[in-house]
């Protein structure tokens, strides 16, 4: 991408990484051998995000959901995630990359746990593109947990319920320090957002490929970054007042 293409890129990118398991059965492979293959386009999308200067990268990885697949595909994950956290730390740090974590915690186990610590703790003074990983993330239970979160505070006398307005229950979210997604990339050819960040998602533009995750390329990640440079966004104005504006 040249020069002037780079102003015109996302604030805030966020992908649903999709069809490991069926990039896997596609070829007669278990399908954690999918999400091992995951990984590296993982890693791929991260370099050029943050070549690009894309100030904020959040990847669905594992969802709350996802704690219902079998058992053993589940450990395998939560092992794939230890050694990817682990391997890339070292990166994170060399590019400058703030380490950042959305989800409920609480499900996850502790080795796992421990080392988002580590690697949360390590890249906190990093002030390069913000990394986020939604685990044990659904956006139904995000917004839940806030909702019970605000109603403590009513209850404690903290909060009057006239101060409740968009602005404040953002700041219940588990992405109140990040600002709304411009992007979302979805692989496999599916169509939905699979309750994936689902208040921060209101005005965002979506892309949906048909490509499976692990056959992401360079040149693919571009043609999606390249559609979205050609949309209008008018967060509810028309084309003219749009144009005014710029």
């Amino acid at each position: 991408m040249n020069g002037s293409e780079l102003t015109k890129l996302p604030r805030h990118l966020a992908i649903i990484m999709d069809g490991n398991g069926r990039w896997a059965e596609q070829r007669m492979l278990k399908r954690i051998v999918g999400h091992q293959r995951g990984v590296e386009t993982v890693r791929m999308v991260v370099e050029q995000a943050s070549a690009l200067g894309i100030g904020y990268l959040t990847l669905f990885a594992f969802s709350s959901e996802n704690w219902s697949r079998p058992k053993v595909e589940v450990r395998a994950l939560m092992s794939l995630l230890r050694k990817y956290i682990r391997m890339e730390l070292v990166r994170m740090m060399k590019n400058n990359i703030r380490f950042n974590v959305i989800g409920n915690r609480a499900d996850l186990p502790a080795e796992v746990n421990r080392i988002l610590d580590d690697a949360l703790g390590q890249t906190s003074q990093n002030t390069g593109m913000v990394l986020t990983l939604a685990l044990s993330y659904g956006g139904r239970q995000e917004i839940v947990r806030a909702a019970a979160k605000i109603a403590q505070d009513l209850k404690a006398g903290n909060l009057g319920s006239d101060e409740i307005t968009e602005t404040l229950f953002n700041q219940y979210l588990d992405t109140s320090d990040l600002p709304d997604p411009d992007l979302l990339i979805r692989t496999s050819g599916e169509m939905r957002i699979s309750n994936f960040l689902l208040w921060q998602l209101a005005y965002t533009e979506l892309y949906f490929t048909d490509i499976n995750w692990p056959d992401l390329t360079i040149n693919s990640l571009h043609a999606a970054l390249a559609d979205y440079q050609a949309r209008e966004r008018r967060f509810g104005k028309t084309s003219a007042q749009i144009s005014q504006r710029s």
